[in-house]
């Protein structure tokens, strides 16, 4: 395709490296109209002989944890790693100064879990993907300044 030329690309004829730069343009656009963003990776993982059994990843800014992904392996649920995993996550995250930690979850059971992990649930969209609900759910550490 020629410089001049224009073309709109769809679905998987947009290249992984342009989606990533869409992505990152979008990212870095919104902290800079925040300013003084401090965002910083946070991962937590446990393993036994070099296998993954669970982890979680997010970031912090802001004074908050953002969790984005909590996850166990289906063959060791049911043993506590899940709550676990949030206790260490959250430990790091306070180490870092932050207040409170925000997740969500579009799974019921899920909500009731960290529910029972000290987070309220502060929005639900009914509906938000066909049969689930969004649950945003905030657990407070210490008042904001």
């Amino acid at each position: 395709m020629m410089m001049s030329e224009r073309a709109w690309l769809r679905d998987a004829a947009v290249p992984d490296a342009d989606r990533a730069a869409i992505r990152d343009a979008v990212i870095l656009h919104g902290r800079q109209q925040a300013q003084g963003s401090d965002e910083q990776d946070i991962a937590c993982a446990l393993y036994e002989g070099g296998v993954l059994l669970a982890g979680a990843y997010g970031r912090t800014e802001f004074q908050r944890l953002y969790v984005s992904y909590l996850w166990v392996r289906p063959d060791s649920r049911g043993q506590g790693l899940g709550s676990e995993l949030l206790r260490q996550i959250e430990a790091q995250a306070l180490k870092r100064g932050c207040v409170d930690a925000l997740i969500e979850t579009l799974l019921d059971d899920v909500a009731e879990l960290y529910e029972r992990r000290g987070y309220a649930c502060i929005a639900h969209l009914h509906d938000f993907v066909p049969g689930f609900t969004r649950h945003t759910l905030l657990k407070c550490w210490a008042p904001r300044a």
